[in-house]
């Protein structure tokens, strides 16, 4: 159903039309696409929620204007895998956005899917059927906001609180009618481009600026969603240039939007990017928790904190950020990354699902108020890259819409809406897409190692690429041992989980083995759980996860998939087998010239 090709219901043949206004009006063209009657009874007090309940030979879909929508969505889903929802269904966080980094020079940082499907020559530029194809995408699986610049703002994005309104106006006319709305990344410093001699945001003018500022900008765009913001990070701007803390500036700017109801979404991605290797307290995980959490019940009730699910920036296996856990009193959003930066550029095979669980199964879905991802779109014909990587953005939907939802459960839905196949193909490409994160965990990152990638690009082994660079991303490794001790008697980023977690964590016998060496610097002869040496281990994941990535393309290749897709999985297929080549055969080196051990079973190690 999720036709890779087309981005909508294989069965729905026909184009999104000119002309729709409302989701209500998408709705009713949508269930024509159906098969079977479908009539509606719209509250608009029930908002984004609805019910499904059988009429006649027909459907009913009872809702508010966006629900009735999702529920023809939902119908369409559910008439194709047999799982019609029962009973009213809600979204359960309300502000569930996309988070694109696209550049107004139609580039995409960290894009592994081709060009911007909006952005072109430093203006709006895009095929407005592609765009409410892409409308009805993210509608379909309940995303509601599409953020369309990247949070580093670069020249000429800062002109869509100006010039550029009227383009940004007709874009998100195009997307209304799907009940997506957009919003937009600012750089706080804009003032200073305006002739202000400053951007304090405890500064009179200041905040008058930016009051007059969200006055055009909503006038323009009644339901923008709001500003997102990347302040005092990676050399952006922030209040602290002025001795201001971060409630300080996200407050003056969530006062100047709030009349018209708009979020002010603050990123906490927030750490010394200078740091000297030399330097071995400080510990880049601990910054955003220690910046952050004196500052907990300081922001205003329209500032909402998003954070990384993990302390680190998307690696292959980080533990759940403790921000999450410590800030009771503020309003938060978990973000994810769609998009493959350090998990395989949409080259590598890598579903996402059984992570989001592990995360919502530690974090509990209450603790934000939102959720937000980096997104893996571009404009490749196939939307994505790899065409399995249309799964991530599915289940990150339904994520969004429920996060309380099954891990193998989304997986399959995909599949069957996907791909036609007789019950030992999908059985067999389920296993294969539930097994493909530890398989590319096993080949890259050894026991929670992270940053052992290709500096720049961030594909690739590197085991010593960032380790002796300002981003505080070492991994220590020595003759001797190897990690990193988070412990009270090393860097103390263990100490700001709570007291139980602390405790898993700050003993080694109890750690997680995925995590050891993110939380422990230990010796290569350290015995583990399994009666392994820690070297032996290292050795053993990364020759299995090279074989098992093998196995997988001799899977795929029985499989009855269609074409194109059939060839394009195929050819990523032998990228990715030589990319776990590369990593099992430069990550054993190198611990092999450190540790001097030889792998027990004999295979080969390059000297």
């Amino acid at each position: 159903m999720w036709q890779t090709r087309k981005a909508w219901l294989k069965d729905w043949a026909a184009p999104v039309p000119e002309g729709l206004h409302t989701p209500l009006q998408t709705a009713e063209f949508e269930a024509r696409q159906v098969g079977a009657p479908v009539s509606f009874t719209v509250d608009k007090a029930a908002g984004e929620s609805y019910t499904i309940g059988q009429a006649g030979d027909g459907w009913q879909i009872t809702g508010g204007e966006a629900g009735v929508l999702y529920g023809v969505y939902a119908l369409a889903h559910g008439l194709k895998t047999g799982k019609i929802p029962q009973g009213r269904q809600a979204p359960f966080y309300a502000l569930r956005m996309i988070n694109a980094w696209d550049n107004m020079d139609g580039t995409v940082e960290r894009g592994y899917a081709g060009r911007s499907m909006w952005f072109e020559g430093g203006a709006f530029s895009y095929d407005p059927a592609r765009i409410r194809q892409l409308g009805r995408l993210l509608a379909s699986v309940g995303i509601n906001t599409l953020c369309v610049n990247n949070v580093n703002v670069h020249q000429p994005a800062q002109h869509l609180v100006d010039t550029l309104l009227p383009d940004l106006a007709a874009f998100a006319e195009l997307l209304r009618p799907f009940g997506v709305r957009l919003m937009i990344s600012i750089d706080f410093s804009l003032p200073l481009q305006y002739g202000l001699p400053t951007a304090d945001p405890m500064d009179a003018a200041v905040a008058a600026w930016w009051a007059d500022r969200a006055r055009a900008v909503w006038q323009a765009i009644p339901d923008l969603a709001g500003f997102l913001v990347k302040a005092d990070s990676e050399h952006r701007p922030g209040p602290n240039a002025y001795g201001r803390t971060h409630a300080e500036g996200a407050n003056m700017l969530a006062r100047a939007i709030a009349p018209y109801g708009g979020v002010l979404v603050w990123r906490a991605f927030v750490y010394n990017c200078m740091q000297d290797w030399r330097d071995t307290k400080t510990d880049r995980p601990c910054a955003a928790y220690d910046l952050y959490r004196p500052l907990d019940g300081q922001f205003d009730g329209n500032v909402i904190l998003q954070v990384k699910h993990g302390p680190f920036d998307f690696q292959v296996r980080e533990p759940l950020s403790p921000l999450l856990l410590g800030m009771k009193n503020t309003a938060m959003d978990i973000e994810f990354q769609l998009a493959q930066e350090y998990t395989g550029h949409q080259i590598d095979l890598y579903a996402m699902p059984p992570m989001w669980r592990e995360v919502f199964d530690q974090m509990g879905k209450e603790r934000v108020r939102a959720i937000a991802a980096v997104s893996n779109l571009g404009r490749d014909e196939n939307w994505v890259g790899h065409p399995f990587a249309m799964l991530n953005l599915f289940a990150y939907g339904r994520f969004a819409w429920n996060p309380d939802e099954d891990a193998e459960d989304v997986i399959r839905q995909w599949v069957k809406m996907t791909y036609d196949m007789c019950p030992d193909d999908e059985n067999s490409l389920m296993k294969l897409l539930l097994n493909s994160r530890t398989v590319y965990e096993k080949y890259t990152a050894p026991l929670g190692l992270c940053w052992m990638v290709r500096p720049g690009d961030h594909y690739g082994p590197s085991p010593y690429g960032y380790e002796f660079d300002a981003w505080g991303t070492y991994n220590r490794a020595s003759r001797d041992a190897v990690g990193i001790d988070r412990t009270e008697k090393g860097t103390g980023y263990a100490a700001q989980y709570p007291a139980e977690l602390k405790a898993l964590y700050e003993d080694p016998a109890q750690c997680p083995d995925e995590m050891l060496l993110f939380f422990h610097r230990l010796p290569y002869d350290h015995i583990m759980r399994d009666g392994r040496t820690l070297i032996q281990r290292i050795y053993d994941d990364h020759f299995e996860g090279c074989e098992e990535t093998e196995r997988m393309r001799d899977a795929l290749a029985a499989l009855s998939l269609p074409e194109p897709d059939r060839t394009e999985v195929m050819e990523r297929m032998e990228m990715q087998i030589a990319n776990a080549r590369e990593w099992r055969d430069i990550v054993n080196t190198f611990f092999h010239r450190f540790s001097g051990v030889d792998d027990a079973q004999g295979r080969k190690i390059f000297e």
